[in-house]
């Protein structure tokens, strides 16, 4: 669970920082991957992305899946398909606000 994401435009550091969140809820949660201690190897995780949705394809060309909290106990339990969860959100679904100006 977390309360946004970042993303960030340009090529000169500092680029300019973008924050997302899921509007109307102070939650979203990041679609992942989880994989317990094996041998020599710790525990690891990975987020899953997607192709960029509305939202965010005007800042970047891929995204993390977010998952709304209506969501969430579908894709811990595998109660929906994952054609239905690992995708965009539709439009106006995050909210994005510059936090940070970039240097160009």
């Amino acid at each position: 669970m977390a309360s946004g994401f970042f993303e960030f435009t340009g090529t000169r550091y500092p680029k300019t920082k973008h924050r997302f969140t899921l509007a109307g809820s102070p939650f979203l949660a990041i679609a992942g991957l989880w994989r317990e201690t094996q041998g020599n190897h710790p525990v690891s995780f990975t987020m899953l992305t997607t192709s960029p949705g509305p939202d965010i394809e005007p800042y970047h060309n891929r995204q993390v899946v977010v998952l709304r909290p209506r969501d969430w106990a579908a894709w811990l339990y595998l109660t929906k398909p994952q054609t239905e969860l690992l995708r965009p959100l539709p439009a106006g679904t995050l909210a994005a606000e510059t936090v940070r100006p970039g240097s160009d």
